[in-house]
């Protein structure tokens, strides 16, 4: 049973990333059962989902809008970052950089996004969709933690 749901659309421009970072700490906040640690783990997490549907607009020259919706459940905020651009993308095709302590690594920043969402989430699912990508991140209160 959901008791609220915030959607925000924005433009699939990084100078819009603190807006989503702060609406989505704002929402899990009113959650008396999610702790200063978790909602900053949640704002990381949907921080990362959302560079990447912003990567995602700007590799293929797309303006459209990035949705998030945060809903508020009596146990949980469940967040769905969707970008809308062309087609998806297979999560099972992903690469994963090699360790930190591998030579030459640092050379490469990137590719830690979605391990680190699925660290800092309860829950992580990507859907790929007609028009786009969803990455749906999930972090119970305190009381309904998932063990």
């Amino acid at each position: 049973m959901s008791d609220g749901v915030i959607s925000l659309a924005i433009p699939a421009q990084p100078e819009y990333l603190s807006l989503v970072r702060a609406v989505v700490a704002a929402a899990a906040a009113l959650d008396p059962g999610l702790g200063d640690d978790r909602i900053e783990d949640l704002r990381i997490a949907v921080s990362e989902a959302t560079t990447n549907a912003i990567e995602a607009h700007a590799n293929l020259g797309s303006e459209d809008r990035i949705t998030i919706k945060c809903d508020l459940g009596d146990d949980r905020i469940e967040v769905e970052v969707q970008d809308h651009v062309v087609s998806g993308f297979d999560p099972g095709t992903l690469e994963y950089p090699s360790p930190l302590d591998e030579p030459g690594r640092l050379d490469n920043e990137g590719g830690f996004g979605i391990p680190l969402m699925r660290v800092l989430a309860d829950e992580m699912k990507i859907r790929s969709l007609d028009h786009g990508t969803a990455v749906q991140l999930v972090v119970y209160a305190s009381s309904a933690a998932k063990d």
